[in-house]
């Protein structure tokens, strides 16, 4: 008994501690950040001769379009109307889907802020508690209510009019743009895609495992996680199913922004470019007619998307580590929801705190790519050199370093944070209008994201199989066993019901 009140207190003061020193340095890299706007701007002024527009800029209002028109007001107050262009004179498409854009790019309040709105609050609260009676607390809370929604409907049409112009330099005609930044690598690798002669026709790199003598059976798409790139299935599973004979024919993408695959500077890298980029560069092009999927991580959510989209096509469905953050009824702010669920700004564990400084903070964020990206070539070669070119190490590596800021501070916000409620939409059609069998994996040790969100999509999809593979982590479930799960690929496919 003494035992369990003394770890009890121990848990409650390691909580307490965290808490505390976590405010602290967040503080603390809310000031680091800001002062690296500054050092930025003026970085990119001399090494591009412009100035570059950033999200910690602009206005903590959500942007709302209303007919293809954004209200806006200006810097001098007068209201003004811009009109996007229509995106099938960028990419085919008849219309810009704002809602693809997540606010978690341009609404990311600071901790001091969050912490006075609450005391704010707090404190109103306890003062109508206190010195009003009943009826006066229904009228003060209906004069709130009234107030909020005027003040709702003002700021839904007010938007900082840096955003607005910063996403009409984003969303404009392009055909795969190949400026990079100076802080971005220009390595042969990461600019690989860009030497190609057919500049008008990029397509994602695709790595793919055809059997050789052996009739195709079926066709299986592998979708990697975020920073990582398609070696985390080619250097695994893909050897290990052609020591099988195999008879599947395996297509593995390096998604857009991300290992040899286009790295556009200008792209917003939504969800849906990320999802016409694998319809484009897969399905069409390798006519696949009917398909298994197999998806890590971020790579879930495109799966689901996918799915959604070609749902009598999919014979199976296979997730590892899905990112799922059910956001509660009634929630005004599912995005806000699940960038707090996804990045807590907490010191410990240090995945949480590498998260929240690759989430909370852009220019943060972007000294890390400059740090890391950049300079790849010299960070693998140390590894190789302690660890006597082990392969492993190398292609993860490869896979977390070989990528642009651009395209990773877009994806994590558009896909992760920016699906918000939308992956229960998602869910619900797996469910209810697709028949094919859905497995779960999820390694027991994951420390970024938890095995709750498996479990949860299980509760929205009832008929889906979830197996947490204990003693292993988000990366070990795979890398390590992957024989094993190649021998658990093949008898999924097998039994599948599609």
């Amino acid at each position: 008994m003494a035992m369990m009140k003394t770890r009890r207190a121990a848990t409650v003061a390691g909580t307490w501690l965290n808490e505390a020193v976590s405010f602290v340095v967040f503080c603390l890299l809310d000031i680091v950040d800001s002062l690296l706007c500054l050092i930025y701007k003026v970085a990119d002024y001399l090494f591009e001769s412009e100035w570059k527009p950033c999200y910690c800029l602009s206005a903590k209002e959500p942007i709302t379009a209303t007919r293809g028109k954004i209200l806006l007001s200006h810097n001098n107050g007068e209201s003004k109307i811009l009109t996007l262009s229509p995106l099938q004179e960028v990419s085919g498409r008849s219309k810009i889907e704002l809602e693809d854009i997540s606010e978690t790019l341009y609404t990311r309040p600071s901790l001091l802020s969050d912490l006075s709105n609450i005391s704010v609050n707090e404190l109103n609260k306890r003062l109508v508690k206190d010195t009003r009676s009943e009826t006066e607390c229904r009228d003060h809370h209906a004069k709130t209510k009234i107030n909020r929604r005027r003040s709702v409907t003002k700021s839904s049409l007010t938007v900082n009019f840096t955003v607005v112009e910063m996403l009409r330099g984003k969303i404009r005609p392009q055909n795969l743009s190949h400026d990079s930044r100076w802080s971005d690598c220009d390595c042969g690798f990461c600019t690989s895609w860009a030497s190609t002669s057919d500049i008008k026709d990029h397509s994602l790199y695709v790595k793919t495992q055809i059997p050789n003598a052996v009739t195709t059976e079926d066709d299986v798409l592998f979708i990697h996680g975020f920073i990582s790139s398609s070696a985390f299935w080619t250097e695994t599973v893909f050897p290990s199913l052609s020591t099988s004979s195999s008879a599947y024919r395996l297509f593995a993408v390096d998604l857009l922004g991300f290992g040899k695959s286009p790295k556009p500077a200008d792209s917003l890298y939504t969800l849906r470019e990320h999802v016409e980029m694998i319809e484009k560069s897969v399905l069409q092009k390798h006519n696949v007619k009917s398909f298994h999927i197999v998806a890590h991580s971020l790579g879930c959510i495109l799966a689901l998307d996918l799915a959604a989209r070609h749902g009598g096509l999919i014979k199976s469905l296979t997730l590892l580590a899905p990112p799922y953050y059910p956001v509660p009824a009634g929630e005004p702010e599912p995005r806000q929801f699940v960038m707090k669920k996804v990045a807590p700004r907490k010191v410990w564990p240090p995945i949480a705190l590498g998260a929240s400084m690759a989430c909370w903070y852009e220019h943060i964020s972007r000294t890390i790519c400059l740090l890391i990206c950049k300079n790849h070539r010299i960070w693998q070669f140390l590894a190789n050199l302690l660890t006597r070119n082990n392969r492993t190490v190398n292609f993860l590596i490869e896979g977390f370093m070989c990528h642009t800021h651009n395209a990773a501070w877009h994806t994590l916000h558009n896909i992760i944070c920016g699906t918000g409620s939308r992956l229960d939409t998602y869910l619900d059609i797996v469910r209810d209008k697709l028949k094919c069998n859905v497995t779960i994996f999820h390694g027991g040790d994951d420390e970024l994201i938890p095995v709750e969100c498996s479990y949860n999509v299980k509760q929205r999809i009832p008929r889906a199989r979830v197996k947490v593979i204990e003693n292993k982590d988000h990366i070990t479930m795979v890398v390590g066993r992957q024989d094993e799960f190649a021998r658990e690929l093949q008898e999924i496919w097998k039994n599948s019901s599609c």
